[in-house]
């Protein structure tokens, strides 16, 4: 699979045909931009949406939004009302990118500087205890390929146990870059600030200010120097990444923990590469930090690839995989450790996983989007065994008007999931899974429905259920079971302000797989959005 992915990476670079175009800032993973381009697709006038790499640019986004405004003008969709006050909003938040656009001829300024792109002031009241993922689940081994099959790993004994480690963060907030929030009251600020030297380089700074009580700290939440685009990008910082389909979670890489100092090279608009169509690409590299876990001292090297395809306009099809290598403790001869980079070592030295994805639009089913991803956290020959998956099924326009969208969503976890034996810290960084938020050894199922008033103004309910436990308990442990709900309501206060409440609930029962302990968790967050 890695061999197949950097051969595929290299026929892109080499037929690459506008390496250098309009560089600009990423776009934050929770902005609501993503929301208004999903429903632009729904409404069937975005066909070259590729979702499977995130964030998007704001030059992407503003690629999307021109093309989603001619398709408007020509009539191919009949809801041109709430079609046309997306478009308008999504202008309204990137008018830098959307005019360079308009205007390819027109030389930007030779320096510019945002000092406010963004702001956010997050209030957040918690009662609640978080679940701690530190647990053995029993590895039976005697893997088939989905399911089928058996022998491509060795059969365990019935006593057999890896250790799952991680921890969840703040309970009813994923997916939040790694800031956790502890019981009682915080409040954060958060704002980014853009530099830009003509068209050619982009650089973001966002810092965060997190106080809880008599505790004050002030962290990077994201900060980078971007050179090109278009086909070819590099990007050196801090940054966030989402490598799958999921909205919920992915199995390779997720906002979950906190951001990586890295190296990504990708391509933030898709390139046409002859047989297969439009693609998209992401290489990043990194490194996690140290760990001694079990008196075994790591710091491995860490690396994803990412390929997207759209051979059809309701077709995407990916390739995922993230890899930790190297770092003390294991063989880091040369050969040893190159060979660890694409697998096929006997020494040991690295922890991958591998999985494909595909999404399917269906257009006489108001674009409805059926979505999976398939991964394995080892292989047999070059096929992925130890198979976790995620599903989905996205309805943007529940009703003709667009105003209502579903989503329903579902991960399974395979037990040996995030775990290693030559890594005892796990696919974890800074005890947070970097994948998906629920950890290994789990599954989940989750609901979201919503309601738009307009734009800027809409009501969503969310439900989740999680189960740890179902398989792989080992002695003395009990299923755990979750069920959780939220309410979330977006709505505009004045210019470009917004604001957003929410409040969620959840019940636990043998928490942490301890059986008759009972938890109960809520959670209320009030924010305040400047162009976010």
């Amino acid at each position: 699979m890695t061999r197949i992915i950097i051969f595929i990476t290299g026929i892109i670079l080499l037929f690459s045909t506008s390496s250098w175009s309009l560089s600009s800032a990423n776009i934050p993973l929770d902005s609501p931009i993503y929301s208004y381009l999903d429903k632009l697709s729904g409404f069937g006038l975005i066909s070259t949406d590729i979702t499977g790499i995130k964030p998007f640019s704001k030059g992407e986004a503003a690629r999307m939004l021109l093309e989603a405004e001619n398709n408007l003008k020509s009539g191919r969709s009949e809801q041109a009302g709430f079609a046309s006050a997306l478009l308008v909003r999504i202008r309204a938040l990137i008018p830098r990118e959307i005019a360079q656009r308009e205007n390819p001829g027109t030389k930007p300024p030779y320096f510019d500087f945002n000092p406010v792109s963004s702001l956010r002031l997050r209030s957040v009241w918690l009662d609640g205890v978080p679940r701690d993922y530190h647990r053995l689940v029993h590895d039976p081994g005697n893997d088939g390929v989905f399911g089928i099959g058996s022998g491509l790993r060795p059969e365990n004994p019935p006593t057999s146990a890896v250790m799952q480690r991680g921890r969840e963060g703040t309970p009813l907030s994923e997916n939040n870059n790694g800031v956790v929030y502890g019981n009682g009251s915080t409040g954060e600020i958060r704002w980014a600030s853009e530099w830009y030297l003509g068209d050619r380089v982009v650089a973001l700074l966002e810092p965060y200010v997190l106080a809880t009580g008599d505790n004050t700290q002030l962290r990077l939440n994201r900060g980078y120097l971007k050179l090109g685009g278009g086909a070819l990008e590099l990007e050196v910082g801090k940054d966030e990444n989402w490598l799958g389909l999921g909205c919920r979670g992915n199995i390779t890489l997720t906002n979950n923990a906190e951001n990586f100092t890295q190296v990504k090279i990708s391509s933030p608009e898709p390139v046409n590469v002859p047989y297969i169509g439009a693609l998209k690409y992401a290489l990043i590299a990194s490194r996690f930090e140290k760990t001694v876990v079990d008196d075994v001292e790591r710091q491995p090297w860490f690396y994803a690839v990412k390929l997207s395809a759209k051979p059809h306009e309701n077709l995407e099809v990916g390739f995922n995989l993230g890899r930790q290598v190297g770092g003390p403790g294991v063989n880091n001869s040369l050969g040893d450790t190159l060979r660890g980079m694409i697998g096929g070592t006997s020494a040991d030295n690295s922890n991958g996983l591998a999985g494909i994805e595909a999404r399917y639009r269906i257009p006489w089913l108001r674009n409805s989007e059926l979505y999976g991803e398939f991964s394995g956290e080892d292989t047999a020959l070059f096929w992925p065994i130890v198979e976790s998956y995620v599903a989905g099924l996205y309805i943007p326009r529940l009703t003709d008007d667009g105003r209502n969208d579903f989503r329903f969503e579902f991960f399974q976890g395979n037990q040996i999931l995030y775990t290693h034996g030559t890594f005892p810290g796990g696919y974890i960084y800074k005890d947070m899974p970097i994948g998906h938020s629920q950890g290994g050894a789990t599954q989940d199922f989750f609901f979201r429905l919503c309601h738009w008033f307009t734009v800027r103004n809409n009501l969503a309910l969310e439900y989740i259920y999680t189960n740890r436990g179902m398989v792989s308990r080992v002695a003395g442990q009990a299923i755990e079971r979750k069920n959780a709900g939220r309410i979330i309501w977006s709505l505009p206060v004045h210019g470009d302000f917004d604001a957003q409440a929410s409040y969620g609930i959840e019940r636990i029962n043998n928490m942490n797989l301890v059986a008759g302990e009972i938890q109960t968790n809520q959670l209320v967050r009030f924010e305040l959005r400047y162009r976010y």
